[in-house]
């Protein structure tokens, strides 16, 4: 490992004043920047750490910055979202470097260079690798590995450019770093289940390689996970979309990703604690679906016709609950749908990005729930690609939610459409999820969460 990337030498304290200005201005356009809509008003330092030295031909600096921006009205008081960002700087940038331009700094340590997302460098990206491969610690930072699994030098970066919530780096097409980008405290599950499930010998979730942790204040923040890189994998919603232009079934894909969910939730009920939901926990949970569609009536006034059809899928729920009914929960995926599944070039579904739902905290992303919740998910994905297709493709949308629960059944996990009050009370929640988000950002695609809230206002 060079001497560069072992010295633990703390970024120069009027580095993230110098910055603030050029941030201010670049870290809102980011896909994965969470206060949309709001000014950044400014930054407090969480910890600045030195990976190669600045003023040489090339500087990289890690930082977590919190990020102040106004309350919105009525919310609770909020110390700012956390993030992640690697700082390249050089003299000035060669033209392939060009879209990852932060800015010119004018003053502080940096004063007279240029400043930009190290992410799109090979240098700082294979910088990485080298601290993960050797097991470095950098000031805070600490680089850990599987030490069963090699991890060659020398393997070439490159990002990954699709929008993502975070961001990826694919070396040399063997492995691919995911690099959190909002940072909480705490156990990430995007870390912790896929090493649960390679615990396990669960196939169906590349098992992770090495991942990158900070050490602050007595807590831990995972900071990137490195996996396997499926090369050749298509991702289940492009797969979809090009199946369904051709006009071609995707009934055998859908049961077969059936199957892959089933082993999923069988390895982690068998890895992690399960728990059972009585009387009292599922009256919680009806109320908290209550109260989302409370709110969105108010928010999207289209949804006022049918919310006593869909609010008699949460009090079934509840009246089972009454009776006596109770249903196990345990870790899921959090975030399941066809663009959180791979099919390898051998026809294996795999399925990645454990994170969960990234705007909600942490806590409750790690709460056992029961599994039917990542299989709504599914089920409402499959209509998003049918409603994708010119002209849309409703009984194609039927055919895959029926082959998909049927391979759900035949990998043990049991027919969710024998629990149908539960399965229709998630996808209730989700679609109503759906018309609040698209209603918000994407008017265009309104219609596709509505024509499900229409099919489940009615359902008995």
């Amino acid at each position: 490992m060079s001497e560069a990337v072992t010295r633990s030498v703390t970024t120069e304290p009027g580095l993230l004043a110098s910055l603030d200005p050029l941030l201010r201005e670049w870290l809102p356009r980011q896909r994965w920047f969470a206060g949309k809509g709001r000014p950044v008003t400014g930054f407090s330092p969480v910890a600045a750490t030195e990976l190669l030295p600045a003023g040489g031909k090339l500087g990289l600096h890690h930082l977590l910055v919190r990020a102040h921006q106004p309350l919105t009205l009525g919310a609770p008081p909020h110390p700012g979202d956390c993030y992640q960002l690697l700082i390249g700087e050089r003299a000035a940038l060669p033209p392939r470097l060009a879209p990852a331009l932060i800015g010119h700094v004018t003053e502080g340590p940096l004063a007279g260079r240029t400043v930009y997302d190290a992410l799109h460098d090979p240098r700082p990206a294979d910088v990485l690798l080298e601290a993960l491969r050797t097991r470095a610690r950098v000031g805070t930072l600490r680089f850990e590995r599987d030490v069963e699994h090699e991890i060659r030098s020398g393997l070439v970066p490159r990002l990954v450019t699709a929008e993502q919530s975070n961001s990826s780096v694919v070396y040399g097409d063997t492995f691919i770093l995911k690099l959190l980008r909002r940072i909480v405290p705490g156990v990430n599950p995007d870390l912790e289940l896929p090493l649960a499930l390679a615990r396990e010998g669960c196939p169906r979730v590349p098992a992770p390689t090495a991942w990158m942790l900070a050490d602050l204040a007595d807590q831990t923040y995972v900071l990137g996970v490195l996996q396997p890189f499926i090369q050749g994998a298509t991702d289940g919603w492009e797969l979809a979309l090009r199946e369904l232009a051709k006009g071609e079934d995707f009934g055998a894909e859908a049961r077969a990703l059936g199957r892959a969910t089933a082993e999923v939730h069988t390895a982690l009920a068998r890895a992690l604690p399960t728990v059972t939901l009585g009387h009292t926990q599922l009256r919680l949970l009806v109320d908290g679906m209550v109260e989302r569609l409370d709110a969105a009536v108010q928010a999207v006034p289209a949804l006022r016709p049918y919310a006593p059809g869909l609010r008699s899928a949460f009090e079934a729920l509840a009246d089972l609950a009454t009776e006596g009914r109770t249903w196990t929960a345990q870790r899921i995926h959090g975030d399941l749908h066809l663009g959180q599944c791979l099919r390898s070039p051998a026809g294996q579904w795999r399925l990645i990005d454990f994170e969960g739902e990234p705007s909600k905290p942490l806590a409750e992303r790690r709460m056992p729930q029961p599994p039917v919740r990542d299989i709504a998910g599914m089920l409402r994905s499959f209509d998003y690609a049918a409603h994708s297709a010119d002209p849309p493709a409703p009984d194609w949308a039927r055919t895959c939610r029926a082959a998909y629960c049927s391979g759900y059944a035949e990998a043990g996990g049991g027919d969710p459409r024998t629990d149908a009050v539960l399965l229709r009370a998630y996808e209730t929640d989700k679609a109503i999820y759906e018309v609040v988000y698209e209603a918000r950002h994407r008017p265009d695609w309104l219609p596709v969460p509505m024509s499900a809230v229409r099919r489940l206002a009615a359902s008995e």
